[in-house]
């Protein structure tokens, strides 16, 4: 499993035994972290940060999950770099690629870190984009493995936008064998390219995949019910038509959530607006895996960048 030196722009392109090596590393490397260990295998290593969008999660967890490894992270603001004033996205590649040993990148058009991973001399990671976060996968699935103790044969439930986020859980999850059943208004479907990698996928995992527009039959018996904004960065022109459109009928109140499994557990990855599309009584709840799973935004980055750097 050649991990090293590859880009990671999309969940698809890497495997099953692949996905699992960076969960798998991921928990090991914190349990060390847990356990006060040194760790300096990054020692020597930089890694550029570009942020076209602001991110709180995003930033922290690279950062610390390179420092952590004995390596250094500086952050780049869109403004602050010649990529904000017309310099290419190709020519802006090629230069860092000789100072970095690796570039994360949080943008809004995903075809920017096409660009870069074309580009570039060194792994480019996808750090968000308007089509998937594949980085926040990965902490789902080390949380999901955490609080089940497996992945294949769980059933996820996705109520809301089909967005970059449920794009990348219907590839992550098919890939393990979960069953995942979407829930949305019509019109607001995950992207087809993105449903097209799932099925597939389940078509070898032996899994089911659903795009629905009813919530309480995509949530009944599942083991994870997940959510996310309605009206996401960059979509505030859009706020009132969206909130009429997802309201209350998408909403993850305690009425819906009752409907999954008794042991199921919420997620959402943030962050959240609390009364849209989570009830605060349902994040805040005994079942709520939201604050380990944002925990796990570090580690699992951690094992990302362990592998890949």
């Amino acid at each position: 499993m050649a991990i090293r030196g590859r880009d990671f722009i999309e969940l698809q392109d890497y495997s099953k035994s692949e996905l699992w090596q960076i969960l798998k590393v991921a928990k090991t490397l914190k349990r060390k972290v847990a356990q006060r260990k040194i760790l300096n295998t990054m020692r020597g290593k930089h890694l550029a940060l570009i942020f076209e969008k602001p991110s709180t999660r995003t930033r922290i967890s690279f950062e610390i999950a390179m420092k952590s490894l004995g390596g250094d992270a500086f952050y780049l603001g869109w403004n602050e770099l010649q990529l904000g004033r017309g310099e290419t996205v190709a020519d802006s590649a090629r230069v860092m690629s000789r100072y970095v040993d690796g570039i994360m990148a949080r943008v809004y058009k995903h075809s920017t870190l096409e660009e870069l991973a074309k580009y570039a001399d060194v792994p480019v990671i996808n750090g968000l984009s308007d089509l998937s976060h594949p980085v926040q996968i990965l902490a789902d699935l080390l949380t999901i493995w955490e609080k089940k103790k497996r992945l294949e044969g769980l059933k996820l439930a996705y109520v809301g936008d089909g967005n970059n986020v449920c794009n990348s859980l219907l590839v992550g999850c098919s890939t393990f064998g979960m069953d995942v059943s979407v829930a949305c208004p019509e019109g607001y479907e995950p992207h087809e390219k993105y449903v097209q990698f799932a099925t597939k996928n389940a078509a070898e995992s032996g899994s089911k995949i659903q795009i629905l527009h009813e919530p309480y039959e995509a949530v009944k018996n599942a083991d994870i019910v997940y959510t996310d904004v309605f009206v996401s960065m960059g979509q505030d022109a859009e706020r009132q038509k969206r909130l009429s459109l997802f309201l209350p009928k998408y909403q993850v109140n305690q009425e819906l959530f009752s409907a999954a499994s008794r042991e199921a557990i919420f997620m959402h990855d943030l962050p959240c607006h609390r009364e849209e599309e989570v009830q605060s009584a349902v994040i805040d709840g005994d079942r709520s895996a939201v604050w380990d799973q944002a925990e796990n935004r570090l580690h699992s980055t951690r094992g990302l960048l362990y592998l890949l750097l």
